[in-house]
């Protein structure tokens, strides 16, 4: 089984001769033990392109020390990453295989580096023997593989101890500047590798001509790109947020389709379009069981115990991990899919031959304007249309369609704000209040039809069904809560200054 580890460490330059200061009087170190000498082998595998390396992951198969076995590590910040490792094995496991998909999709992995080290270990411990860092003084030989050049170095490594406050890292690095030792121009012993025995990974090209509408329509769609790619490994690690993340960008993306189509050819974009909706779909049976989950449990805990009568939580957690188990799957078995790689396919192809339009090559300013302002005015169409219903069902239906306007609308202002600046940012905090009005409207609706499950299902098993239809009572206000701030909230984002700026 992998096992997840967050690696938090620095690297400096050395040489064979360079010498590491007393680091005793670094604070809270009170003494450095020698641990001996690794030899340690790593082959690390790559696309033939160096897709994984373009994006800052490593993938190596390493034998010595004491965490032999493969291993793929993740950037989370500077100087920290998520190593996911997996025992020993002739070939790349499954369970690492599937972190690699969005960005490896169907081709394979092949060895290109291959590092060999000499690692001198040192801990630095406190006086009760606690480990706060380990430094190594690693001799490495890298050979590019097949059979490509060479290259020969030395580095320091401080790695910081498993739940040990960072600034210890702060204190060693200013006790090695001060010994003249400075941090590494390589992130990593394998990005120094690449440069040293190079060509190394070939950044992203930046498709149309720039200050073009296509140029700043092309930079949104590929940085929506680059976040389903990221957040795919993110959904399968269970990590927060991720799949709320990849499903967002779905949306973006679809989103821009259809706000910027006199940019890109529709007769491309829809069909991915669709294609982003069923992923988005596939996806939003977990993120929306998560919120829903969440608002009730809240809402419950919220009550006074003489109120809640019943199996209340107990029912809560069942409905939970019923649905819960069964949404991660659907979700995971998506990702799993060739629909899913075909669409990864299909979206870096618009990439790298994008269906450009007359559009695309005029102005991005003034198209982006004029695209900007269409949707604000069909967000305004829905908004309207849903205030003149009476209250009930249908404009319910109304206020969740005027939702789903104003999302594009936030998101047609915040693909244009690098080309119209300040007045896209200022039109997207607008809308996104009203999002956040429309969504927490949406979010009462589907409560209530959840808590009435929840209590026929308890007056059937002979339970008392009161706790539901109190919250159930509540879910009414908040809705109805809503609906009374929306017109208010609406009207600060369709001041007519906010889209004259987009002109200006």
């Amino acid at each position: 089984m992998a096992e997840t580890k967050r690696e938090i460490e620095r690297k400096y330059e050395a040489t064979g001769e360079t010498p590491v200061p007393d680091l005793t009087r670094v604070s809270g170190v009170a003494a450095v033990v020698d641990r001996g000498v690794m030899e340690l082998d790593a082959v690390y595998y790559d696309t033939p392109d160096l897709r994984l390396a373009a994006d800052a992951l490593t993938l190596r198969r390493r034998t010595g020390g004491d965490d032999a076995g493969w291993h793929v590590k993740f950037p989370v910040a500077s100087g920290i990453r998520d190593e996911v490792r997996a025992p020993l094995a002739d070939t790349l496991p499954g369970e690492l295989a599937e972190l690699l998909r969005s960005r490896v999709r169907g081709d394979e992995v092949v060895p290109v580096v291959r590092l060999r080290s000499a690692r001198d270990v040192r801990h630095l411990v406190t006086e009760d023997g606690t480990l706060l860092a380990e430094l190594s003084v690693d001799t490495v030989h890298a050979e590019r593989l097949p059979g490509g050049a060479e290259a020969t170095w030395t580095e320091i490594e401080v790695e910081l101890a498993d739940d040990t406050d960072p600034a210890v890292l702060d204190a060693v690095e200013k006790r090695l500047r001060k010994a003249g030792i400075r941090p590494s121009a390589a992130a990593s012993k394998l990005a120094r590798a690449l440069t040293e025995t190079g060509p190394g990974p070939r950044p992203a090209a930046t498709p149309g001509t720039p200050g073009t509408a296509g140029a700043a329509v092309l930079a949104y769609v590929r940085e929506q790109t680059d976040a389903i790619v990221t957040y795919d490994p993110a959904v399968r690690r269970d990590l927060p947020d991720a799949v709320h993340q990849l499903r967002v960008a779905c949306r973006r993306m679809r989103s821009a389709f259809k706000t910027y189509r006199r940019v890109l050819d529709r007769n491309v974009t829809d069909a991915l379009g669709e294609e982003l909706k069923w992923l988005a779909g596939e996806l939003g049976v977990a993120r929306d069981q998560e919120v829903l989950d969440k608002r009730l449990r809240a809402h419950v805990a919220e009550l006074p115990d003489t109120l809640v009568l019943g199996p209340v939580k107990a029912r809560l957690r069942h409905r939970d991990a019923a649905r819960g188990g069964h949404a991660r799957r659907q979700a995971l078995a998506a990702l799993d899919s060739p629909r899913y790689l075909a669409l990864l396919d299909d979206l870096h192809a618009l990439l790298a031959d994008p269906p450009l339009r007359k559009a695309a090559g005029r102005d991005a300013g003034k198209v982006l304007a004029r695209a900007v302002r269409k949707d604000h005015d069909r967000l305004a169409g829905r908004v309207e249309h849903a205030l003149s219903l009476d209250p009930g069902h249908d404009r319910d239906l109304a206020l969740h369609e005027a939702r789903k306007a104003a999302k594009r609308a936030r998101y047609a202002a915040d693909a244009a704000r690098p080309t119209l600046g300040k007045p896209a940012k200022r039109l997207s905090k607008r809308v996104k209040g009203v999002q956040s009005v429309l969504g927490e409207h949406q979010d009462a609706v589907v409560a209530r039809a959840a808590l009435r499950e929840l209590g026929l299902q308890s007056h059937g098993f002979g339970e008392s069904a009161f706790t539901w239809g109190l919250l159930y009572g509540r879910e009414e206000a908040a809705a109805a809560a809503a609906e009374r701030e929306l017109p208010e909230v609406w009207a600060r984002a369709s001041a007519p200054k906010l889209t004259a700026a987009l002109t200006r």
